[in-house]
């Protein structure tokens, strides 16, 4: 039996539903439910957070799964891309007050920055040759620069 990893809610959670349905792979809708067996198809399907996800199927819990590329890269988990579906894009962000000048990402040398993403974020500066100091929180990214806790921020947005 095939068993697919996808968001329990969140961004990929409905197209990814869609793509099932489409495929005319039947689940019962039972909410709080963990784990659902297709009627049709011989599938499970686990529904996870989104950064559980690379690890249940690099660690075989489940043999596929509905990810975005950017948990799978943060996660750093031994799996393969197989195919990008191509819907719910999402860009990640650096941000800076409006009122000031930005002239490249040599600017964030030095610079304290706040981030759900350190291992994207430090491989990005590293690639460019700014070192900045990296402040992992996770939730509502964007705010940390409003009450002080960091200077700038590394958020994930809609594209």
């Amino acid at each position: 039996m095939l068993r697919i990893a996808v968001q329990a809610k969140g961004r990929l959670y409905e197209e990814t539903m869609a793509l099932l349905a489409e495929s005319d792979i039947k689940l019962s809708s039972s909410k709080r439910t963990l784990l659902v067996q297709s009627s049709n198809f011989p599938m499970e399907v686990l529904f996870l957070r989104d950064d559980d996800i690379p690890q249940s199927v690099a660690t075989g819990v489940a043999d596929l799964g509905v990810v975005g590329e950017n948990e799978f890269v943060e996660k750093g988990e031994e799996a393969d891309i197989i195919k990008r579906l191509g819907f719910s894009k999402c860009r990640l962000s650096l941000a800076i007050p409006k009122d000031i000048e930005y002239n490249g990402l040599s600017w964030f040398h030095g610079k304290k920055i706040a981030t759900s993403y350190p291992v994207i974020l430090n491989h990005h500066m590293k690639a460019h040759g700014v070192k900045a100091e990296v402040h992992v929180i996770t939730g509502s990214v964007e705010v940390a620069p409003g009450i002080g806790l960091v200077v700038f921020c590394l958020f994930r947005g809609s594209s």
